[in-house]
């Protein structure tokens, strides 16, 4: 009623009745503030309540404020302000103020209400700024800010309100133009228990956010002052009482160093260590965090940019190509002159993505839930009609698959291990970076044979080896009468035994680790019988060749330390134990022989103790590591403290690959000794910056300039009880499972000779962050202001004067494959039918093995003979990247079981005929790569068009799938083991035309989606038997960016439905049997054999005649509630602490970056581009 009566009002009738009319809208606001329903009754749907106050405000505001009152009543908070705004209410502000405005002097009162409602009003208009300026506001807010700097209350509302004006960044710059930074910084005071700073800071922050603005404030001399001011504040805020206001300085520096000109100002102004040591103080404080957080994220955006501590980011060893690609980033490695590979690109916009940054689309950043890399094409969602290469170039294939053509009429139990010549391969001349030419061709292939002899066991009552004979793993020492000496090294090793056994059963004294070598099972031991080795381990016939120098297992070598060893110990012997009784694939001096006959370009001549002695996984279960609270800050306060404090930095090289000759290193005990030359090691540079600390450089991959993130090396002469930092400081992903449990492997060569030789989990205060060493944009795809990530963790050792390893994952080599593939065939038994053939050379000259597996044919007769070659294919590929090491874990699963003598591997074996590429990129295992080949390329993206010289095995293994296909025998699965780094548990990636459809929106016709869902079986069958496999993390979408991926190709090319990428974890399992678990090479096998036992299922289902009823029995199977699930690139859950990733690397294929991936946030879905795998660069 009272609404009507002043609707009635409205217009002349106000103006000429102002008294009624104040009456009128004194008694609606007293209803309004005491009675809560007469509020919502203004503000509900279909009311025109809000429109008659606002028409009643424009007429009458200037005689009546009783309206403006009711106005800031009825509007004051929550959906109300929103109705307001939709109602054109800040519009009809906008004209009062310009009205209000006429008057001189404008009415304080009225302008208090205004801007107080205007400031409620401002955050919740999108256009409030635009608004703004079209309506002439910025200047009147201005002007009554410089009138009344002494006005507290007048002032606070037009300061949130200029707040509002200036995240409209043309706002921005307009008030910057008219001074309002300058003065900003006149209103914001030293301290007070005034809250007129807080505000004053807010806006001046939301004015810094432009860089005009920012370059406004460095020109003006105002860094110093602000960081003068924070400092008086941070001192006199003891009870911690306004700690907004010390957050809003530290906010406008955040802004202002986001520019080039604002962080050398910071840093002239002694910003650095002014903000550290104010952080430091804080550190003890948890409610301080959001200021420990902010001073962290300003002095690392502010810490110099520095090149990695490298003479070129390219990999110190160099392998001469055939030819050059035409394009693509191996071409632009070549084009280089030298010198500019590796540059610090520094950019203005300091990129804004960095943890703390108040983002005002964080909606939007909620909803970009689309993937922009599915593909749309429909002609390319179905398989291709016609072949791509015409069956005669296919026919040489056919000897790969006697299988299909035997009669067995010769012998039904004939063995068939023999291997067919490989098919023919360019040999391109090799050479290590220092320029030594390797043996081509025959010349070399008769150097390794004529090196590949066996390794005897030192006979009794010898002194020294038999002649010709060196141990396996380091190079030789100084030659003194056509002998090599042991490296004194050994000494402290272990307890030796001196070569004068006189008899088999003989023991001697334990030396310098008691009891450390006696044939006595020790508690928690697995093994109790020994073997007698040679140590260190060295190549027999192989010279030595040490590219660089420090290694710990290089005392006695060619580095020096000449005349220090003792005669004495020349030609002793361990005691160790006989893993090769645990471990029924495994065979050290096996071992030995197959690196022998392995090429590598650095010509590594040492065996790495851990592939020597084998790894038996350990009884006992591996967490993952909770994560320390303030671990990442305070490592990151660590690397500040180098910058504050250089004199406390040794800064002292220990390994480098780079250097051809050892550096000279004094022999004082204070330094650990490094190496990484042996088959697959990685690890190019040590430097000892603390006392028990170091940086540690990755070398990338060969032919390439990144790739940086496999590591496995050795260290020694490290003391007991004392904590090491290492800090590999060249990663390049933006995230890693180190953040959420992940830890390091470590392998103790005191624990091996013990009984106990396996690799560990260790590590403590694990953290991955970005760090202050630039990436070129050479290497980066172009993108410039890009950083490295440090990878840092802390560990002791527990024993004296050991040896020990460290790797990303458990190692898999490629002689270690050689010697598995070798004892395999000790497994076989008449009745399964195994054949190794070699289905190419690589680049190197190593060969690629191709396996073929089923059952031997129950007789001779035709009906059997019928039934084995109509048997189903299946085919199997793992380890195209090199350091997804798991991959060939599960191989060696999958492979035990198929040779094994259960009766469900025999009845896998007779329902199907196994094709087995067990490792499709031999040569970057070998050389310790992280994901390409020799060519420098990702072997997996590579499918669509392989090239024959550079890309052997791809070339080879798709040829073999297009003879299948042409000969009408594709196989039945298909799927290439692979490895994640940053997911957690196993799954797969397929391919579905209608789940990618669904995904996009373009259109398609029913026709176009029809498609057997049989492609589903698979995996979800394995959610079901496996514990560590996830149908959850399954996708089924096929990506623009994977194209040329096996999975899609052999999808679309050859037609295989079930064509598959399995990924496995390198991390742990948050869900079923293994939740909460680090992974193990235990859990990796198990799940080699159950997709074993999966496809045992699967040949259940479509060995049904009736192909509806299996349809039916799938769709059962498969149920309803499995919907396609993208993988989340970070699906990590938040911690109390933040984790700064500033997602600004590219992972691995030089393609587009993802920007927004930032920080974790209380919402931990970061949205990154949904993808078969990592930032599509996974598979």
């Amino acid at each position: 009623m009272l609404l009507g009566q002043l609707e009635r009002l409205n217009g002349e009738a106000m103006m000429r009745d102002v008294e009624t009319a104040r009456q009128v809208t004194t008694k609606i606001l007293h209803l309004i503030q005491t009675q809560e329903k007469s509020g919502k009754e203004v503000m509900s749907k279909g009311s025109s309540g809000m429109e008659v106050i606002l028409a009643s405000l424009e007429v009458s505001l200037l005689i009546n404020t009783t309206s403006f009152a009711l106005l800031l009543c009825v509007s004051g908070r929550g959906r109300r302000v929103g109705v307001f705004v939709s109602k054109g209410g800040t519009g009809v502000l906008f004209q009062i103020l310009n009205t209000a405005n006429k008057d001189m002097p404008p009415s304080e009162e009225l302008m208090l209400q205004l801007h107080s409602l205007l400031a409620k009003v401002g955050p919740k208009d999108r256009k409030f700024g635009v608004k703004a300026r079209l309506s002439g506001a910025l200047n009147i807010t201005v002007n009554l800010i410089k009138q009344n700097i002494q006005n507290t209350k007048l002032l606070l509302p037009c300061l949130q309100v200029l707040r509002a004006y200036s995240t409209n960044s043309v706002n921005a710059i307009s008030l910057g133009k008219n001074g309002v930074v300058e003065l900003m910084f006149k209103i914001v005071a030293p301290y007070s228990k005034k809250n007129t700073s807080l505000v004053a800071l807010d806006a001046l922050g939301a004015l810094l956010k432009s860089k005009t603005n920012a370059r406004r404030a460095v020109d003006g001399g105002h860094v110093p002052v602000m960081l003068a001011l924070y400092l008086d504040w941070h001192r006199n805020d003891t009870r911690h009482r306004y700690m907004l206001i010390r957050k809003g300085f530290l906010v406008c520096l955040r802004n202002i160093t986001n520019i080039k000109l604002g962080r050398k100002a910071f840093i002239e102004a002694d910003g650095m260590r002014i903000l550290y040591n104010s952080s430091t103080e804080c550190l003890p404080v948890r409610t301080l965090d959001p200021l420990v957080n902010t001073s962290s994220l300003i002095m690392r955006k502010c810490f110099p940019k520095n090149r990695l501590p490298l003479p070129t980011i390219k990999s110190a060893f160099h392998y001469q190509l055939p030819h050059v690609p035409a394009a693509g980033p191996v071409a632009q490695l070549y084009s280089q002159p030298p010198g500019v590979d590796d540059v610090v690109d520094e950019s203005d916009d300091n990129e804004e993505t960095e943890a703390d940054t108040d983002s005002e689309n964080e909606e939007d950043e909620k909803d970009h839930g689309t993937n922009d890399d599915i593909e749309t094409d429909l002609n390319k969602l179905h398989p291709k009609k016609s072949p791509s290469r015409l069956f005669e170039e296919l026919r040489v294939y056919e000897r790969f698959f006697l299988e299909l053509s035997e009669d067995f009429q010769v012998s039904a139990r004939t063995s068939f291990a023999h291997s067919p010549s490989p098919l023919p391969k360019a040999r391109p001349q090799t050479e290590l970076s220092g320029g030594s030419q390797l043996l081509q061709g025959p010349a070399r292939r008769a150097a390794a044979a004529a090196a590949v002899r066996p390794l005897p066991l030192p006979p009794p009552s010898s002194d020294t080896p038999p002649a010709g004979h060196h141990p396996p793993h380091q190079g030789p020492g100084p030659k003194r009468g056509g002998r090599h000496s042991l490296p004194r090294r050994t000494q402290d090793l272990v307890a030796l035994r001196q070569a004068s056994l006189s008899r088999a059963g003989d023991r001697a004294e334990p030396g310098a680790l008691a009891g450390a070598l006696k044939g006595v099972k020790q508690e928690g031991s697995p093994v109790s019988a020994t073997r007698h080795i040679q140590s260190p381990l060295l190549l027999g016939g192989i010279a030595a060749r040490r590219v660089g120098g420090g290694g710990g297992s290089n005392w006695g070598s060619d580095c020096g330390s000449e005349g220090a060893e003792d005669e004495s110990v020349e030609g002793a012997v361990l005691e160790v134990p006989d893993t090769a009784l645990l471990l029924p694939l495994h065979d050290p001096d096996l071992y030995v022989e197959m690196v022998k006959g392995t090429n590598s370009v650095p010509q590594y001549a040492e065996v790495a103790y851990p592939d020597y002695f084998g790894h038996v996984a350990p009884t006992f279960r591996e967490p993952l590591l909770d994560r320390v609270y303030g671990v990442q800050r305070s490592k990151i306060f660590q690397d500040i403290e180098r910058l504050i404090h250089p004199n406390d930095i040794l800064d002292k090289v220990v390994y480098d690959l780079d250097i051809p000759s050892c550096p000279v290193i004094e022999d004082n005990g204070e330094s650990l000794k490094f190496n990484s030359q042996f088959e697959s090691g990685n690890l190019r540079k040590a430097v000892q910056v603390r006392k028990y600390e170091y940086d540690l450089v990755l070398n990338s991959d060969i032919n390439s300039n990144h790739y940086h993130q496999w590591f496995y090396f050795e260290v020694s002469g490290m003391r007991v009880g004392t904590m090491y930092r290492f800090n590999i400081i060249n990663c390049e992903k933006s995230n890693s499972q180190f953040n959420y449990g992940m830890q390091v492997l470590m392998y103790s060569v005191q624990e091996a000779i013990s009984g106990r030789p396996r690799w560990v989990r260790t590590g403590t205060d694990i953290c991955y962050y970005k760090n202050h060493f630039a990436r070129s944009s050479i290497a980066a795809g172009g993108q410039k202001g890009k950083s490295y990530y440090t990878l840092t963790f802390s560990t002791n050792f527990s024993h004296k004067d050991d040896v020990c390893y460290f790797a990303y994952h458990y190692p898999y080599t490629y002689s270690t494959l050689k010697m598995h593939l070798s004892k395999l065939e000790a497994l076989r038994t008449p009745e399964i039918y195994l054949r190794q053939d070699v289905l190419c050379e690589t680049l190197s000259g190593n060969s690629c093995p191709l396996l073929t597996i089923t059952a031997m044919p129950e007789s001779n007769s035709n009906d059997h003979i019928c039934q084995f070659r109509n048997r189903p294919l299946i085919f199997l590929s793992a380890r195209v990247h090199p350091g997804e090491t798991n991959a060939s874990w599960v191989m060696k699963g999958t492979l035990e079981f198929l040779m094994g003598p259960s009766p469900l591997a025999a009845s896998l074996r007779e329902a199907y005929i196994f094709k087995i590429v067990p490792m499709l990129n031999p040569d970057g295992v070998v050389n310790g790569n992280h994901r390409c080949s020799l060519s420098g390329e990702d072997l997996n993206r590579q499918w669509q068009n392989p090239n024959p010289e550079l890309h052997p095995t791809i070339y080879h293994t798709k040829s073999l799938l297009q003879y299948l296909a042409h000969i009408q025998r594709a196989p039945l699965v298909f799927c290439d083991y692979h490895g994640h780094s940053r997911k957690k548990n196993v799954f797969m990636y397929g391919c579905s035309v209608k789940e990618t459809v669904w995904q996009s929106n373009i259109s398609a016709t029913s026709s176009d989606l029809q498609e057997d869902l049989g492609y589903r079986t698979l995996p979800k069958i394995l959610s079901q038997i496996a514990p560590a496999f996830s149908m959850a993390s399954c996708s089924f979408v096929v990506e623009r960016s994977k194209e040329s991926t096996a999975r899609v190709v052999v999808w679309r090319e050859i037609g295989v439905q079930r064509s598959y990428t399995m990924e496995s974890t390198l991390c742990g399992c948050d869900q079923g049997k293994y939740k909460g678990l680090q992974i193990g090479t235990r859990e990796l096998e198990e799940m080699g054999a159950q997709f074993c036992m999966a496809l045992l299922r699967l040949k259940r289902l479509t060995g049904l005649r009736n192909h509806q009823h299996l349809l039916d029995l799938e769709s059962d199977i498969i149920g309803t509630s499995c919907p396609t699930t993208y993988v989340m690139e970070e699906d990590e859950p938040s911690f109390m602490e933040a984790i700064d990733y500033s997602a600004e690397s590219n992972d691995e294929d030089g393609e587009p970056e993802n920007e927004h991936a930032g920080e974790v946030h209380d919402n931990p879905d970061h949205i990154d581009q949904l993808s078969d795998s990592e930032n599509n660069h996974r598979e």
